[in-house]
C-alpha cells in the first residue's frame, strides 16, 4: 500500500468515526428531550423534569464522553498506521 493510499485509508476511518460520533451526540438531544418530553417528564433527576435534563446536561455529559471515545479510538487508529508506515520525524 502507497502513503497515499494509507493516508486516504487513515482519513477515510477518521471521517467515519467523527460522523458516526455526531450522529451518535445528535439523536439523544432530540430524540429524548424532543420528541420524547411527555415521557420523560414523567421522572425526576435532583428535582427537574428529566426531560429538562436531558435537553440542558444530558447532551453535554454525552459529548464529554463521545470526546473521550474519539481520543481513544484516534490513539489505536494512529498506532496502526504509524506501524505500518515509515516513522514520525
Amino acid at each position: 500500500m502507497t502513503r497515499d493510499e494509507r493516508d486516504a485509508l487513515y482519513w477515510r476511518k477518521n471521517i467515519r468515526m467523527v460522523l458516526a460520533l455526531l450522529v451518535l451526540w445528535a439523536i439523544p438531544p432530540f430524540a429524548l428531550s424532543i420528541f420524547g418530553v411527555e415521557l420523560l417528564d414523567r421522572f425526576r433527576l435532583g428535582g427537574f423534569p428529566l426531560g429538562f435534563w436531558f435537553a440542558q446536561q444530558g447532551s453535554i455529559v454525552l459529548f464529554v464522553v463521545l470526546i473521550l471515545v474519539y481520543a481513544l479510538y484516534m490513539d489505536r487508529l494512529d498506532r496502526a498506521f504509524r506501524g505500518e508506515g515509515e516513522e514520525e520525524s
